[in-house]
C-alpha cells in the first residue's frame, strides 16, 4: 500500500513515462514522492549576471504515490502486509514460503 512508503525507502516505478525505474525515496508529500534518478527533468536557467553563463539544470520531478510500488532486495515490487507481534505493529512481505520483516511500526 501506498501509506507505507517513507523517504529512505526503495520504490519501483509501475507506470509512466518512467515505467520500470528503480531508486530511492528523497521525500514525501502527501500524495507524492520525489524519487533519486527517476523522473528526471531538465529546465533552462537564464544567466543573472554578465559574468555568468545560462545553463541547463537536471531537476528530479515528483511522482503520484500510486505510481510506485516497493521493492525487495532484488528489486521485485512486493506488496506490504501489517501485523501485530508482542504488541508492536509490524510490516512484512512474503517471499516464496518465508515471510520477511520490512520495519517496525
Amino acid at each position: 500500500m501506498s501509506k507505507w512508503i517513507k523517504k529512505g525507502d526503495t520504490v519501483i516505478v509501475t507506470s509512466g513515462n518512467s515505467k520500470g525505474k528503480q531508486g530511492e525515496v528523497i521525500a514525501r508529500d502527501i500524495d507524492r514522492v520525489l524519487i533519486r534518478g527517476v523522473n528526471v527533468r531538465q529546465k533552462h536557467v537564464r544567466p543573472k549576471s554578465r559574468n555568468e553563463e545560462g545553463r541547463l539544470e537536471r531537476k528530479e520531478m515528483p511522482v503520484h504515490i500510486s505510481n510506485v510500488r516497493l521493492c525487495d532486495a532484488q528489486g521485485k515490487p512486493v506488496k506490504l502486509r501489517v501485523r501485530m507481534t508482542e504488541g508492536t505493529k509490524e510490516l512484512y512481505y512474503r517471499s516464496g514460503e518465508e515471510e520477511v520483516v520490512h520495519r517496525k511500526l
